[in-house]
């Protein structure tokens, strides 16, 4: 038998970076040591106060069904917290998906038809092309690359581009793959323009509470974008929760109506004594997050010393664990032989839309970065 597939199939690749990360994993299964940077996982293990709430749902019973959209105490401790950083949504403007994946898949459907165009600031995050062409929109890309990965430089080329038949534009700040932080005035010519062309913006802050000295503002907070903004974070990052699968959106009233018809009818709900766990996450681990980031830091700034020791200049990442290191135009065949002769793992910028570099994750113990730029050096990588 021969299966006709899908097109919104067909036309999406697998993921770059973890199709890397099973080439890793390929090559230690035949017992070779890799250092392994190519994957956007802390390496800190769940602060134990979650880990401890998680048990304790359990064993209090929270194993069943929760409402589609998730609990409402853990609904109202996220209102709490995008109140505090300034966006107003009550527990019925939010919902709780597993993973913050998730929640964009969920906000792409439910926005995006056939031929609707979609604008992506590249370097982007791998999946946000393919969750547009399953729903079958087109792109339309900005290069940042030639700004240091920063947005405002980039302004005009963005205008260049948004139209009145602009669709949805989609914001990470903190940026995976470039660690890029905007700045308010970069924000505020989004908005401007957003306004002007009557344009949805998502804002993915994943990576918001990863930040080195800047305060990153919250799109959402901009006059004239409450009601044209969905805001998507999650638990992954900021609190090493990346297997308990737990993230959220928030935004207008009718999104999240539309949106949650997918929600329900795909994934239910995420996981009830996760959520429960969740709610800890966010009221008793600022110290715990604090600690990480200040170690996310002090990696970040040896990775850079270690890079310029050999030449190579970088910009520096504000936020998220995370650079673009510039390589050969070919950035597959570097990766792939970086991988097979240095036996280090890091992932093509084409797999981002940006030719020409390699992302490195640097949530990594010291001991293991410090291997993996001497290795990349020793092979000729550097």
């Amino acid at each position: 038998m021969t299966m006709d597939f899908a097109d919104r199939v067909t036309r999406v690749e697998p993921s770059a970076t973890l199709a890397i990360s099973a080439l890793a994993t390929e090559l230690e299964a035949e017992g070779a040591d890799v250092v392994d940077l190519s994957v956007g996982e802390p390496d800190f293990p769940t602060p134990d106060n979650i880990v401890d709430a998680g048990k304790a749902a359990m064993d209090a019973g929270h194993t069943g069904y929760t409402t589609s959209a998730g609990i409402l105490e853990l609904r109202e401790a996220i209102a709490e917290k995008l109140a505090d950083d300034g966006l107003e949504h009550g527990p019925e403007e939010i919902i709780v998906t597993p993973g913050a994946k998730q929640a964009l898949y969920e906000i792409v459907s439910a926005l995006v038809e056939d031929g609707d165009e979609v604008v992506l600031l590249d370097p982007a995050w791998v999946s946000y092309e393919a969750m547009v062409k399953m729903a079958g929109g087109s792109l339309t890309r900005v290069d940042l690359s030639a700004f240091d990965f920063q947005l405002e430089p980039a302004l005009d080329d963005l205008a260049s581009v948004v139209t009145d038949e602009t669709e949805l534009l989609i914001v990470n700040s903190p940026s995976n793959p470039t660690g890029a932080v905007y700045s308010d005035a970069a924000l505020e010519g989004v908005r401007d323009l957003a306004v002007e062309h009557d344009v949805t913006v998502i804002s993915d802050e994943i990576y918001k509470e990863i930040t080195y000295g800047v305060e990153p503002t919250s799109l959402g907070t901009l006059e004239g974008m409450a009601d044209r903004t969905v805001t998507v974070n999650g638990f992954s990052k900021a609190y090493s929760m990346t297997g308990w699968r737990l993230g959220y959106f928030a935004g207008p009233e009718e999104l999240v109506d539309q949106a949650g018809k997918l929600h329900s009818h795909s994934v239910s709900s995420a996981v009830n004594f996760v959520q429960h766990a969740g709610i800890e996450a966010l009221q008793n681990t600022d110290e715990a997050v604090e600690e990480m980031v200040a170690a996310f830091e002090e990696r970040r700034d040896l990775v850079v010393d270690l890079l310029e020791e050999e030449g190579v200049d970088v910009a520096v990442p504000d936020g998220a664990f995370y650079m673009m290191l510039p390589v050969d135009s070919d950035d597959q065949t570097w990766c792939e032989g970086a991988l097979e002769d240095a036996h280090v793992a890091t992932v093509p910028g084409s797999a981002f839309g940006t030719p020409g570099y390699a992302r490195i994750s640097y949530a990594a113990s010291e001991e293991r970065l410090r291997e993996g730029i001497e290795r990349l050096a020793e092979e000729g990588y550097l």
